[in-house]
C-alpha cells in the first residue's frame, strides 16, 4: 500500500472510531468488534466442549492475587472430580491432541528431536482441528476474506509454523515451541514457565503428577468453557498463576489462541463468549524467527479480569 493511501486510510479509521488496536492486512482491518463477533461464533461452533454431567470439577479455595506467591496447598482435594474420558477423549480432535502432548520433555534446556510418527501428529492435529471442524474454517475463512491468507495450505502452513516451529528457551538449544509452553507446560529454571491447558492438568493430576493449591480467580461461566487462574505444584515445581479455558475441545483453544496471536500480537485480545468479555494475553517470540521475519508464538493465556 503506498503511503499516501496508508495515511489516507488511518484518517478515515480514527474518524470512524476504530481502536488503535486495529489489524491491518493489506487494505483491509480486522477491529475489536469482529473479533468479538468472531469469538461468539466460535463459543456457538464447539460441540465437542464438554458438558457438565461429562466434567466437573471442584475450584475449592479461592485467595487474592497477593497470595499467589506463598506456595500453600489450601485445597484438599484434586481439582477434577470427574471427567468422562470415554466420551470426550474418543472425538477425533480430542485423540489427535492427546496424541501431539506426549511428545514434549517439559525441561528447557534439552534438545527436542521429533520422530516421523510424532511430526505426522502434528499434521494430524491440524487437520483434524483445524480443516475437520465448522469451528476451524470459521476461522480461515474470516482471515482469507481479510486477505490474511491466500489459501488454506498457507493458513495450515502458517499455523504449523508459528505453533510447532522450534526455538531456544534456554542454553541456546532448540528445546520449545509455542504449543508447548502453552499445552504441554515447560520447566525453565526451577519454576513452572506457561502450561494453560485442563487436559494437560487433568492428566497430569489423574497420575499424581499435580497438585492442585487454589485459585485466584474463575470467570463468570456458568457452563463450559469457563476460565480458572490456578495455583499448583507439578511433580515439584510452582506455578503462580497458570490460567486456562476449562472444559472446551481442543480446537476451540487452539482457534482461540491463533486468532488472538495473528491478530493482536504482543498484545490484550478482547474476546466474547456469550456475552461476557475474556481477554487473551499474547507475547511474540523475539529471538528468532521463521519465513520472512515472521515470529512464532512466544505464550497465550487467559487474563485475569483485574489486568
Amino acid at each position: 500500500m503506498k503511503v499516501v493511501a496508508l495515511l489516507a486510510l488511518w484518517v478515515t479509521l480514527f474518524h470512524q472510531g476504530y481502536s488503535s488496536k486495529t489489524f491491518f492486512s493489506g487494505s483491509s482491518v480486522i477491529t475489536d468488534a469482529e473479533i468479538k463477533a468472531l469469538s461468539e461464533t466460535f463459543y456457538v461452533l464447539d460441540s465437542n466442549k464438554a458438558s457438565a454431567s461429562e466434567l466437573i470439577i471442584d475450584p475449592q479455595a479461592l485467595v487474592p492475587d497477593s497470595q499467589t506467591s506463598a506456595q500453600s496447598d489450601l485445597s484438599s482435594k484434586r481439582l477434577f472430580q470427574y471427567v468422562d474420558e470415554e466420551a470426550l477423549f474418543s472425538r477425533p480432535t480430542f485423540a489427535a491432541f492427546l496424541a501431539v502432548l506426549d511428545n514434549y520433555n517439559r525441561m528447557t534446556g534439552q534438545t527436542e528431536d521429533f520422530t516421523h510418527q510424532q511430526l505426522a501428529e502434528q499434521d494430524t492435529f491440524l487437520k483434524e482441528t483445524m480443516s475437520n471442524t465448522k469451528l476451524g474454517r470459521e476461522l480461515f475463512a474470516f482471515l482469507y476474506t481479510k486477505g490474511v491468507y491466500a489459501s488454506e495450505e498457507d493458513f495450515i502452513q502458517d499455523l504449523k509454523m508459528m505453533w510447532f516451529g522450534l526455538y531456544s528457551r534456554y542454553n541456546k538449544k532448540m528445546d520449545s515451541s509455542g504449543f508447548e509452553h502453552i499445552f504441554a507446560g515447560e520447566i525453565k529454571r526451577g519454576k513452572v514457565s506457561g502450561f494453560h491447558n485442563w487436559i494437560q492438568f487433568y492428566l497430569l493430576e489423574k497420575r499424581g503428577k499435580m497438585n492442585y493449591y487454589s485459585h485466584s480467580f474463575n470467570g463468570p461461566w456458568t457452563t463450559y468453557p469457563d476460565i480458572l487462574g490456578m495455583q499448583f505444584m507439578w511433580d515439584g515445581y510452582y506455578k503462580q498463576v497458570g490460567s486456562a479455558i476449562i472444559g472446551c475441545s481442543p480446537e476451540f483453544d487452539f482457534a482461540l489462541y491463533s486468532l488472538c496471536y495473528i491478530t493482536r500480537p504482543g498484545k490484550q485480545c478482547r474476546l466474547s463468549l456469550g456475552g461476557k468479555e475474556l481477554i487473551i494475553q499474547t507475547y511474540t517470540w523475539e529471538n528468532s524467527f521463521y519465513g520472512n521475519g515472521k515470529k512464532y508464538i512466544g505464550s497465550a493465556f487467559p487474563s485475569s479480569p483485574g489486568n
